[in-house]
Protein backbone atom coordinates (compact mmCIF):
# COMPACT_ATOMS: atom_id res chain seq x y z
CA UNK A 1 0.00 0.00 0.00
CA UNK A 2 1.32 3.43 -0.88
CA UNK A 3 1.85 6.15 1.68
CA UNK A 4 -0.54 9.12 1.69
CA UNK A 5 2.47 11.49 1.61
CA UNK A 6 5.11 10.13 -0.78
CA UNK A 7 8.63 9.51 0.48
CA UNK A 8 10.90 12.47 -0.14
CA UNK A 9 8.14 15.09 -0.35
CA UNK A 10 7.22 17.64 2.32
CA UNK A 11 3.58 17.93 3.26
CA UNK A 12 3.30 21.43 1.76
CA UNK A 13 4.99 22.19 -1.56
CA UNK A 14 4.65 25.41 -3.56
CA UNK A 15 3.70 24.89 -7.22
CA UNK A 16 4.72 27.86 -9.35
CA UNK A 17 3.22 28.62 -12.74
CA UNK A 18 5.43 30.73 -14.97
CA UNK A 19 5.69 32.01 -18.51
CA UNK A 20 9.09 30.54 -19.37
CA UNK A 21 9.65 27.59 -17.04
CA UNK A 22 12.96 26.58 -18.63
CA UNK A 23 14.38 30.04 -17.87
CA UNK A 24 12.77 30.00 -14.40
CA UNK A 25 14.51 26.72 -13.58
CA UNK A 26 17.84 28.27 -14.60
CA UNK A 27 17.07 31.39 -12.51
CA UNK A 28 16.13 29.45 -9.35
CA UNK A 29 19.17 27.19 -9.67
CA UNK A 30 21.66 30.03 -10.24
CA UNK A 31 20.15 32.56 -7.81
CA UNK A 32 18.82 30.38 -4.99
CA UNK A 33 21.08 27.38 -5.36
CA UNK A 34 18.23 24.99 -6.17
CA UNK A 35 18.98 21.74 -7.97
CA UNK A 36 16.80 20.18 -10.61
CA UNK A 37 15.14 16.99 -9.49
CA UNK A 38 13.14 16.29 -12.65
CA UNK A 39 11.67 17.98 -15.72
CA UNK A 40 8.89 16.72 -18.01
CA UNK A 41 8.92 18.62 -21.29
CA UNK A 42 5.83 18.97 -23.42
CA UNK A 43 6.06 18.26 -27.17
CA UNK A 44 6.40 22.00 -27.90
CA UNK A 45 9.39 22.37 -25.54
CA UNK A 46 7.53 24.01 -22.69
CA UNK A 47 7.67 22.43 -19.24
CA UNK A 48 4.64 20.36 -18.24
CA UNK A 49 6.02 19.68 -14.77
CA UNK A 50 9.35 20.13 -13.02
CA UNK A 51 10.65 19.72 -9.50
CA UNK A 52 13.51 21.54 -7.82
CA UNK A 53 15.17 20.82 -4.49
CA UNK A 54 16.17 23.73 -2.30
CA UNK A 55 17.66 22.49 0.94
CA UNK A 56 15.02 20.22 2.47
CA UNK A 57 12.25 21.80 0.37
CA UNK A 58 10.71 20.99 -2.99
CA UNK A 59 9.41 23.55 -5.48
CA UNK A 60 7.21 22.31 -8.31
CA UNK A 61 6.70 24.42 -11.40
CA UNK A 62 5.30 24.39 -14.90
CA UNK A 63 4.72 26.66 -17.85
CA UNK A 64 1.45 28.48 -18.25
CA UNK A 65 -1.30 26.60 -20.03
CA UNK A 66 -4.08 29.12 -20.78
CA UNK A 67 -6.23 26.42 -22.45
CA UNK A 68 -6.46 24.77 -19.02
CA UNK A 69 -6.84 28.11 -17.15
CA UNK A 70 -3.33 27.75 -15.71
CA UNK A 71 -1.67 31.16 -15.65
CA UNK A 72 1.31 32.77 -13.98
CA UNK A 73 1.37 36.02 -11.97
CA UNK A 74 1.99 38.33 -14.95
CA UNK A 75 -1.08 36.96 -16.76
CA UNK A 76 -3.38 37.58 -13.78
CA UNK A 77 -2.04 40.97 -12.69
CA UNK A 78 0.44 39.93 -9.97
CA UNK A 79 0.52 37.69 -6.94
CA UNK A 80 -0.61 38.09 -3.32
CA UNK A 81 1.84 35.38 -2.24
CA UNK A 82 5.52 35.63 -1.37
CA UNK A 83 7.86 32.73 -0.83
CA UNK A 84 10.20 32.97 2.15
CA UNK A 85 13.55 31.22 1.85
CA UNK A 86 16.45 31.09 4.28
CA UNK A 87 19.85 31.33 2.62
CA UNK A 88 23.46 31.44 3.83
CA UNK A 89 23.95 35.04 2.63
CA UNK A 90 20.84 37.12 1.94
CA UNK A 91 22.88 40.06 0.61
CA UNK A 92 24.66 37.92 -2.00
CA UNK A 93 21.47 36.06 -2.96
CA UNK A 94 19.55 39.32 -3.36
CA UNK A 95 22.35 40.79 -5.50
CA UNK A 96 22.45 37.66 -7.72
CA UNK A 97 18.68 37.90 -8.17
CA UNK A 98 18.80 41.56 -9.22
CA UNK A 99 21.75 40.88 -11.56
CA UNK A 100 19.72 38.02 -13.11
CA UNK A 101 16.74 40.30 -13.83
CA UNK A 102 14.73 40.39 -10.60
CA UNK A 103 13.12 43.62 -9.42
CA UNK A 104 14.20 44.79 -5.96
CA UNK A 105 11.10 45.39 -3.81
CA UNK A 106 12.54 45.78 -0.29
CA UNK A 107 16.27 46.17 0.36
CA UNK A 108 18.17 43.70 2.50
CA UNK A 109 18.29 45.00 6.07
CA UNK A 110 18.53 43.69 9.59
CA UNK A 111 14.95 43.15 10.79
CA UNK A 112 13.62 43.40 14.34
CA UNK A 113 12.91 39.66 14.49
CA UNK A 114 16.54 38.64 14.02
CA UNK A 115 16.77 38.07 10.28
CA UNK A 116 18.64 40.01 7.64
CA UNK A 117 16.20 39.98 4.77
CA UNK A 118 14.98 41.65 1.60
CA UNK A 119 12.35 41.01 -1.04
CA UNK A 120 12.53 40.79 -4.82
CA UNK A 121 10.16 39.89 -7.62
CA UNK A 122 11.65 37.35 -9.99
CA UNK A 123 11.40 37.86 -13.78
CA UNK A 124 8.38 35.53 -13.80
CA UNK A 125 6.29 37.55 -11.34
CA UNK A 126 6.83 35.60 -8.11
CA UNK A 127 7.89 37.43 -4.94
CA UNK A 128 10.68 36.07 -2.76
CA UNK A 129 11.77 37.05 0.73
CA UNK A 130 15.40 36.00 1.18
CA UNK A 131 16.62 35.86 4.76
CA UNK A 132 19.65 34.94 6.78
CA UNK A 133 19.04 34.42 10.48
CA UNK A 134 21.57 36.58 12.34
CA UNK A 135 20.20 36.82 15.89
CA UNK A 136 17.99 34.83 18.23
CA UNK A 137 15.60 37.40 19.69
CA UNK A 138 13.72 36.47 22.90
CA UNK A 139 9.93 36.97 22.66
CA UNK A 140 9.85 39.91 25.09
CA UNK A 141 12.60 41.74 23.20
CA UNK A 142 10.93 40.97 19.87
CA UNK A 143 7.71 42.54 21.17
CA UNK A 144 9.58 45.73 22.09
CA UNK A 145 11.35 45.84 18.74
CA UNK A 146 8.14 45.20 16.83
CA UNK A 147 6.41 48.03 18.64
CA UNK A 148 9.33 50.38 17.87
CA UNK A 149 9.40 49.28 14.23
CA UNK A 150 5.66 49.87 13.81
CA UNK A 151 5.93 53.30 15.42
CA UNK A 152 8.59 54.44 12.94
CA UNK A 153 6.75 53.34 9.91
Amino acid sequence: MSKPIPEGYPQVTPYLIVDGANAAIDFYCSVLGASERMRMPMPDGRVGHAELELGDSIIMLADENPQMEIRGPAAIGGTPVSLHVYVEDSDATFERAVQAGAKALRPVEDRFYGDRSGQFQDPFGHRWDVSTHVEDVPPEEMSKRAEAAMATG
